[in-house]
């Protein structure tokens, strides 16, 4: 991925519901679509699902796999979630925010990416309660 402008569809994560990359690289910097704890076989990490068909959704489980994933894309991509920079994240609802926070807390740090949290009144799936966007610094020489 070390061409300026090269978009990339990581192999092994879920495919996107779109016609857009999981990551494409602009310059020296790697901006990472909008990502979920969806899997490649469209199942979803934190939910499970009752004998009556009620979902129990786990912010802390979908915020470390949207992290994962998030660190995966940029992996394939040469970098790693060292070189974040920002990160956007979209949560259905505040009240996830604790949840969510902790979880982050384990990855990183007041050195780590500045962030934007921001309530949305609903993401592709009912079974999402997060999703997470990002831009990393990787020069191109280090790919």
């Amino acid at each position: 991925m070390s061409e300026r402008g090269r978009a990339l569809r990581v192999r092994g994560k879920a495919t996107p519901w779109g016609r857009f990359p999981h990551v494409k690289r602009a310059g020296d910097f790697l901006y990472v679509s909008g990502t979920s704890c969806r899997r490649p076989d469209d199942t979803y990490v934190g939910v499970e699902v009752d004998k009556h068909g009620v979902a129990n959704l786990d912010i802390r489980a979908q915020t470390r796999a949207v992290i994962e994933n998030i660190g995966d894309i940029l992996k394939a991509a040469g970098g790693s979630l060292a070189d974040l920079v920002q990160i956007t994240t979209y949560l259905v609802n505040m009240n996830d925010f604790k949840g969510y926070n902790e979880v982050y807390a384990e990855f990183f740090d007041e050195e780590g990416p500045t962030r934007a949290t921001v309530a949305v009144h609903q993401l592709p799936h009912p079974h999402l309660l997060i999703e997470m966007q990002a831009v990393a610094y990787h020069p191109q020489e280090r790919s």
